[in-house]
């Protein structure tokens, strides 16, 4: 910029005694060398400075958000599982009466001024004032979806878009391996359901990939969900692509389809939750078939069932739009829960609405979270024990 304001400020002399052609040149001239796009103004400008040219150094911007909200902000972001920026911001009304009202939030921090900065506060500032605390640090896992070429092409491929994604009820399914660095041996495996919706979201935790267990999750999923299932949507994996699973779609009257092998864009409700969901919670470890490591499992994912429906907000694509480039680009909703998305729906019956409003009055969310932290210790105290396998932490580090 220094530059650039004296090299203008050595042309303004000739172009206030120049010709109104010579004028043109000298601007042609000027703009393609400095790239101004107001070089009459720069040029005046420039004869009314005195001196050489400066470089302006502006006073650095006092901070708007102290340490107090600062403070207080981690800990309600710690409280609702770390989330991105823009789902606290749109939550921080339902949060902070909560947390406040169980005592959850330090009282002499939470002054009248902090509480009206977390009220107005903008997801990006949220994700920009937390970074320094925020963990980068995450381990990667392993698939083991297999597609299956004979059974599948008797199951329709669903396309995104699809009249069933229009109404609730249309649910896509995923499974997550726990399998730690290897897939060797048995390991135990993590059902994920969500409803395309309302992204209404169930996990269990299953022994294997057996079609018995994967039925037996299915029916637990069915009897969970606050809305009737009336489609079915997965990968190619043995686990789904089954005559057991067909034959149990075909008796619950489910519309059953599939998405396209290697194409995991196609269950992208249901792959987002894969890392947003199982594995921030349940880690990367691996996971036995002990009855005892399912069971912790099963727990933690009841919490989470809770934290994340009720209280954890999510967006939804509505259309697209196209950029001033041409490019077609999403466009999103305004982040609400999954029971608020439930409760706009008008589907549920009026004693499943009176359960989840009870649940939602006498839920303390700070209590989840305690829950869901105590959980994780005793599941990577039973992977990092005195006999470290594939499935401790300083195994899993290794192979990040």
């Amino acid at each position: 910029m220094a530059t650039r304001r004296e090299i203008t400020r050595k042309c303004a002399p000739d172009y206030a005694k120049a010709s109104k052609k010579a004028k043109g040149l000298i601007l042609d001239e000027l703009v393609a060398v400095t790239g101004w796009s107001r070089a009459r103004r720069a040029l005046s400008t420039a004869r009314k400075r005195k001196g050489p040219a400066k470089s302006v150094v502006r006073k650095p911007r006092g901070r708007t958000y102290g340490y107090d909200t600062l403070k207080v902000l981690i800990g309600v972001w710690r409280l609702a599982g770390m989330p991105s920026g823009k789902y606290p911001a749109a939550t921080k009304e339902l949060w902070l009466p909560k947390l406040e009202a169980f005592g959850e939030l330090d009282a002499q921090r939470l002054t009248p001024a902090v509480r009206a900065q977390l009220l107005k506060i903008s997801g990006a500032t949220i994700d920009r004032v937390l970074q320094p605390t925020r963990d980068a640090d995450r381990l990667k896992g392993l698939s083991a979806t297999r597609a299956d070429p004979l059974l599948r092409n008797s199951i329709t491929v669903r396309k995104a878009g699809d009249e069933h994604e229009q109404a609730p009820g249309f649910i896509e399914a995923d499974i997550v391996v726990h399998c730690g660095p290897t897939l060797a041996g048995e390991f135990a495996r993590t059902l994920t359901a969500t409803d395309v919706f309302t992204r209404w979201t169930e996990n269990i935790a299953v022994r294997n990939g057996a079609h018995k267990w994967v039925l037996e999750a299915m029916d637990e999923i069915v009897v969970r969900l606050p809305l009737p299932m009336v489609g079915l949507d997965t990968d190619n994996g043995g686990e789904f692509i089954n005559h057991a699973l067909i034959k149990w779609a075909g008796d619950q009257d489910i519309y059953f389809t599939r998405a396209r092998p290697y194409k995991s864009n196609h269950n992208a409700h249901v792959e987002q939750k894969n890392g947003d969901v199982v594995r921030r919670h349940a880690f990367h470890y691996r996971y036995y078939d002990s009855a005892a490591e399912q069971k912790l499992l099963n727990t933690l994912y009841a919490l989470v069932r809770v934290r994340l429906n009720l209280f954890t907000a999510a967006t939804k694509a509505t259309g697209w739009r196209s950029n001033n480039h041409g490019k077609k680009t999403r466009i999103y909703d305004k982040p609400r829960t999954p029971y608020q998305r439930v409760i706009d729906s008008g589907i549920l019956t009026g004693t499943k609405a009176a359960e989840l409003a009870e649940l939602m009055e006498t839920t303390n969310p700070a209590d989840l979270t305690r829950g869901i932290t105590t959980i994780q210790t005793q599941l990577i105290a039973s992977r990092c024990g005195e006999n470290s396998g594939p499935g401790c932490l300083l195994h899993a580090s290794r192979n990040r």
